[in-house]
């Protein structure tokens, strides 16, 4: 007696639909794993269940790792099906171009052609001007701080000359109006000892 055929669609019922997917997440582990040892492959599976919890596996290498080797491999894949050639390749999947073709040596089937070498001539062009223009930002930036900083203290230092210009009139005015009361006081106690 057989199995019969599950009809691919969404399990309504909510625990069935739990239960499935443990025991299927269970098997695919499980067959990856198994490719993994019979094929010596470097193997990576990721899972969010319904609810978004994360189940993860790998063989040969760490998840993270194999998917950064994932990522550039497709940076670099795109940039060699796009049909301008290397137009618009980012820095990375250029530099991972540069090493495959033209540092190492070349697979004999994978050659670059005349065009595809002076288009790769331009975007490392492209790539330097964009890589100094952000490095002189970089090193212009701490310039701008202090010249910002500059200004904001020659502003502090106009304003406490002001505040010291108008507290040393307001001494004057106070210690003018002291010295005159000093010397009421002291006519009239001299007035009061001559009577």
């Amino acid at each position: 007696m057989g199995r019969k055929k599950v009809e691919m669609k969404r399990i309504e019922n909510k625990s069935s639909r739990q239960v499935t997917f443990s025991k299927r997440r269970s098997g695919l582990i499980k067959k990856a794993r198994e490719i993994s040892v019979l094929c010596d492959l470097q193997v990576a599976l990721v899972v969010f269940s319904p609810h978004g919890r994360l189940y993860d596996f790998s063989a040969g290498d760490s998840v993270t790792n194999i998917l950064k080797r994932y990522r550039n491999q497709n940076d670099a894949n795109d940039a060699e099906s796009s049909n301008d050639g290397l137009t618009g390749v980012s820095p990375a999947a250029l530099l991972q171009i540069i090493q495959r073709y033209v540092v190492e040596d070349p697979a004999d089937d994978v050659q670059l052609t005349l065009n595809d070498l002076e288009q790769l001539e331009e975007q490392i062009e492209l790539a330097l001007t964009q890589i100094r223009a952000r490095k002189m930002q970089l090193m212009l930036q701490p310039l701008k701080t202090l010249q910002e900083q500059e200004s904001k203290l020659k502003e502090e230092n106009e304003l406490l000359q002001q505040q010291i210009s108008a507290a040393a009139s307001d001494n004057n005015t106070a210690y003018g109006t002291i010295k005159g009361s000093v010397q009421d006081v002291v006519q009239a106690a001299t007035l009061q000892l001559l009577h």
